[in-house]
């Protein structure tokens, strides 16, 4: 009885590996292969900071005119920077 039920196992296993490789196969000639498609993020330029050169996203920096900062600190020492600058009369 034991005997008659591995062997009934054994049979449905070897059944259901054949039919897996034959609808494998119909499926590759009829053109509709069944692929895993992999969804990578796209790339995204980043942008540098001026003030610690740190490289953020634009989507999450702190954005001030055509400049991008990684945080709040970062953009008001920049601010401050420029500041001195025109003060001492020089360029930034």
């Amino acid at each position: 009885m034991l005997r008659a039920l591995l062997e009934l196992v054994v049979l449905l296993l070897v059944i259901r590996a054949v039919w897996r490789v034959v609808s494998s196969m119909v499926a590759i000639s009829a053109g509709s292969r069944r692929t895993t498609v992999s969804r990578e993020p796209s790339p995204v330029k980043l942008v540098r900071d001026p003030v610690c050169g740190t490289y953020v996203s634009p989507d999450s920096a702190i954005a001030d005119g055509s400049h991008y900062f990684c945080s709040e600190k970062c953009r008001n020492e920049y601010r401050s920077r420029a500041t001195e600058t025109r003060k001492h009369g020089g360029s930034f």
